[in-house]
């Protein structure tokens, strides 16, 4: 009997994942993957989430080891949070274009602008970036760790600047924001969303608010142009919550087209389709199943945090999760 090419290319998938699951057992090792990871990876690992879960579940687990697959400041924060564990990343080269747009130095210098402002940032940042903060956040309670501050109190915001705008039409309040993006957010337009709706009009909307055209989005849905009912600016994981009660059958989602695998197998009866199918990020596809095998073949690529900056970047990330 011959096998198709597909059938072939099943069997190899089904045999790397057996192995890659015998190999974690045997380093006691957790594998956590981000909602962005390739699908292989999503259904190999051990928990799948936003940066938030995974930084709860980093924080939480007794396993001697931690294999991450996302980008290297989730590892970074996941090696922050439990020390005593080994952090793993199959590739420490995935880095983040939103990371890489502010540093240390520069947020010394900003913070030496505004002495006395409360520092909020974004936890797509570098371990160091965070050592100077005050308040971490995801997309899931950047809002809410905002509007918990002190009504007078000067807050400089960084550094995804439409997450930064998102925030601020939420709460009502001011801040200083840094003019960093996410390349691959920034890409999705407002001409994408209308375009795609328009091609499919009963359409729930899922909106991340680091996309370029989140603010853009929340104005429409206020003069009508976007189905306020149907309009939803959520954090990957506040798209999963929402798929999982969501009466929709269709969903035009506006985000890195990783999410899509999670959502489909989230809630299998519906649809989904890119607002920008070429929403993609070349970093977290770096993560390929290949690399995840050798990490755990050769345990490689050990994530290390100086010590005296893990100490103070904790503090902000701490009260990130405390706040939830």
């Amino acid at each position: 009997m011959v096998l198709s090419s597909q059938a072939r290319a099943a069997g190899i998938e089904e045999e790397w994942a057996r192995t890659v699951r015998r190999l974690a057992d045997e380093r006691d090792a957790l594998i956590v993957a981000h909602n962005y990871q390739v699908p292989a990876i999503q259904d190999v690992a051990d928990h799948v989430g936003d940066s938030l879960e995974l930084s709860r579940i980093a924080a939480e687990t007794d396993r001697s080891t931690i294999v991450f697959c996302g980008v290297h400041f989730m590892a970074e924060t996941a090696k922050i949070l439990n020390p005593q564990r080994r952090v793993l990343i199959p590739d420490p080269g995935a880095g983040c274009s939103l990371a890489a747009s502010i540093t240390a130095d520069q947020l010394r210098a900003w913070k030496a602008e505004h002495p006395g402002a409360i520092v909020v940032m974004y936890v797509n940042t570098d371990a160091a970036v965070k050592a100077e903060s005050d308040y971490c956040v995801t997309s899931a309670n950047a809002a809410k760790v905002v509007g918990s501050l002190p009504e007078d109190a000067e807050i400089l915001f960084g550094p995804d600047m439409f997450l930064g705008a998102y925030v601020e039409r939420v709460t009502g309040r001011r801040m200083h924001v840094w003019m960093g993006e996410c390349h691959v957010h920034a890409g999705i337009r407002p001409s994408d969303i209308q375009a795609t709706l328009t091609a499919h009009p009963d359409a729930e909307l899922h909106v991340h608010p680091e996309c370029g055209c989140s603010s853009q989005c929340m104005y429409m849905m206020a003069t009508g142009d976007l189905p306020a009912d149907r309009t939803f600016v959520l954090g990957t994981g506040g798209m999963v919550r929402r798929a999982r009660v969501s009466a929709a059958r269709e969903f035009v989602v506006a985000t890195e087209t990783g999410m899509l695998h999670r959502l489909r197998k989230e809630n299998p009866q519906a649809t989904y389709v890119p607002a920008n199918p070429d929403a993609v990020c070349g970093y977290m596809k770096m993560i390929t199943p290949a690399k995840l095998l050798e990490c755990l073949r050769t345990m490689r690529h050990e994530v290390v945090v100086p010590p005296e900056v893990a100490e103070r970047a904790r503090v902000p990330i701490e009260r990130m999760l405390a706040i939830g």
